[in-house]
C-alpha cells in the first residue's frame, strides 16, 4: 500500500511549487509517484474544475459548489487515488477534502455536519497519512495574488474577510487534526519549507520497491 499525501492552504501559499519538489525528490529515491490534483485529476474532474473555478462562468450556488467537489473527489478516489494506492505508489495531491472544509465550511460559512456527509459520501474513508498545510498571513497572500495579475481562479476574487475565514478553518483543522497535519510557515524560502516536509516525511518512509510501478494516469 503507498502513501497518501496532500497539500493545502489558502491561495498562493506555494503548495502546487512544494508538491513537484516532494515528488521530484521522491522519484529520485526511487518511489513511484502519482501527482494529481483538486479538482480536477480526472478527465470528469478537469471538466468540473472549469465549472468550479472559471472566473468567467456564472458561479455556482453555495450548495452547488459543495456538491461538484463530492463529485469530483469521488471520481477521483474511485479511478486514480485508490488504485495508485493500492499499486504501491505515493499519491500526492494538490488540495483535499480539508479545502472543502475549510473553503467551503468556514469561507462559505455552510453546516459543517453536511460538508462532512458529502466528503463522507465521496472518499468512503479515505483520508491523506500525512497532510502539509502551508500556512500564509492573509496580507501576504493577497500581494502574491496582487504580484500575479489577473485572478486565476474566481476564489481568488473573494474579500479578504472570506479568507481570513478560510486560514482559520484550515488552523481549526490542524488542531483537530495534529498527527495528520504538520503546519508549515509559508512565509519561509521554498528550500526551508521542503526541508521541513522532507523531515516530517522521512519516519514513514521505507525503502522504495525494486520494481517500479507505473503510475496512474
Amino acid at each position: 500500500m503507498g502513501l497518501f499525501i496532500s497539500f493545502e492552504g489558502v491561495d498562493g501559499c506555494g503548495k502546487t511549487t512544494q508538491a513537484i519538489r516532494l515528488a521530484e525528490r521522491l522519484r529520485q529515491q526511487g518511489w513511484a509517484v502519482v501527482q494529481t490534483r483538486e479538482p480536477g485529476g480526472t478527465p470528469l474532474g478537469e471538466r468540473v474544475r472549469q465549472l468550479l473555478l472559471g472566473v468567467q462562468d456564472a458561479p455556482p450556488t453555495a450548495r452547488a459548489e459543495v456538491l461538484l467537489f463530492a463529485a469530483d473527489r469521488a471520481q477521483h478516489v474511485d479511478t486514480v487515488i485508490r488504485p495508485a494506492l493500492a499499486a504501491g505508489a505515493m499519491v500526492l495531491c494538490d488540495r483535499f477534502a480539508d479545502s472543502t472544509r475549510a473553503y467551503q465550511g468556514y469561507g462559505r460559512q455552510l453546516d459543517l455536519g453536511l460538508i462532512e456527509d458529502g466528503i463522507r459520501l465521496a472518499t468512503q474513508g479515505l483520508e491523506p497519512h500525512i497532510t502539509f498545510l502551508l500556512d500564509l498571513p492573509i496580507e501576504a497572500m493577497a500581494s502574491r495574488l496582487a504580484h500575479r495579475g489577473a485572478a486565476s481562479n474566481r476564489f481568488e476574487l473573494e474579500g479578504g474577510d472570506f479568507y481570513a475565514r478560510v486560514r482559520q478553518g484550515f488552523m481549526a483543522l490542524a488542531r483537530m487534526h495534529t498527527a495528520r497535519i504538520c503546519v508549515l510557515d509559508a512565509l519561509q524560502s521554498p528550500d526551508v519549507i521542503h526541508a521541513a516536509a522532507w523531515q516530517r516525511l522521512l519516519p514513514q518512509l521505507s525503502p522504495p520497491p525494486q520494481s517500479q510501478i507505473a503510475p496512474v494516469s
